[in-house]
């Protein structure tokens, strides 16, 4: 049976005590503390107001706002809009990891949890975990709202579209964790968050056409993996086809966390 090697400091013991946690422990554990992320947006609903809100408000006032100008109607803007809607919704609600992180941190929740005998990892599995849930949450959203307004997407395709973006959005979820352990205060993280994700929401093809932008930003826009998202949703549920942006948001996906899972975990270890 494979095993998590752990280190830590025990009460009244000078330096580190090495134990070992058994894989399926940790992956348990990781799953226990993902489901007290659960409780706590049971005990405090609020922090769903972004997920529920968000899209509701964003989806109106961009249709009947730009729906007319860029499309002629509402009804032909909705399947250019509500894919768009649906990537910036869900990516924006992974900054939230990074965010909690640090304010668990801040009050020395990890400080509790560096006592128990579970795996150091699975306060921060749990963590990304239980978002997991957070994206499912503003996609049904988001897709009723479009649903409602007229918007008729492919059954099968809309399913996998829904998946796509939440195993990209699980990916840049690494991302914030790393900034949540690196940076001190969780109003800081969520500022830099928003800093680094907005620009690439909006200069991006998620609302208006790539036309109709500057060359110089056509040029980023068509590099942007938010486009390349954003285009795969869009064929999806257009057609239920996948297309080739499919691959390369999964390998984007995929680098993503390579790249960033470490530097978070490293980061983690070292503050936990």
């Amino acid at each position: 049976m494979a095993t998590v090697v752990e280190s830590m400091s025990a009460p009244g013991v000078l330096g580190p005590v090495r134990r070992s946690i058994p894989f399926t422990a940790a992956v348990q554990q990781s799953f226990t503390m993902g489901y007290r992320g659960l409780l706590k947006i049971r005990h405090n609903p609020e922090q769903l107001f972004d997920v529920v809100l968000q899209p509701i408000i964003f989806t109106l006032m961009f249709t009947y706002i730009f729906g007319g100008a860029i499309s002629g109607n509402v009804h032909s803007y909705l399947p250019v809009i509500i894919p768009g809607i649906l990537v910036q919704t869900v990516i924006t609600t992974s900054i939230v990891t990074g965010t909690q992180l640090r304010e668990d941190m801040e009050k020395g929740v990890f400080d509790r949890f560096r006592s128990l005998n579970i795996a150091r990892i699975a306060p921060l599995a749990g963590a990304l975990l239980a978002d997991v849930v957070r994206y499912a949450i503003a996609s049904t959203i988001t897709f009723g709202i479009g649903f409602a307004m007229g918007w008729r997407p492919d059954f099968v395709g809309a399913v996998l579209s829904v998946l796509l973006v939440m195993v990209c959005s699980f990916a840049l979820s690494w991302i914030f964790a790393l900034l949540g352990c690196l940076i001190s205060k969780a109003s800081a993280v969520q500022g830099i968050s928003m800093l680094v994700l907005f620009p690439l929401t909006f200069m991006s093809n998620a609302f208006v056409p790539v036309k109709t932008m500057p060359g110089w930003l056509q040029a980023f826009v068509k590099v942007n993996p938010v486009s390349h998202l954003v285009t795969a949703v869009r064929a999806l549920c257009d057609s239920g086809n996948a297309t080739s942006e499919v691959a390369w948001s999964l390998l984007g996906a995929v680098v993503i966390v390579a790249v960033f899972a470490p530097l978070a975990l490293r980061a983690y270890m070292r503050n936990a």
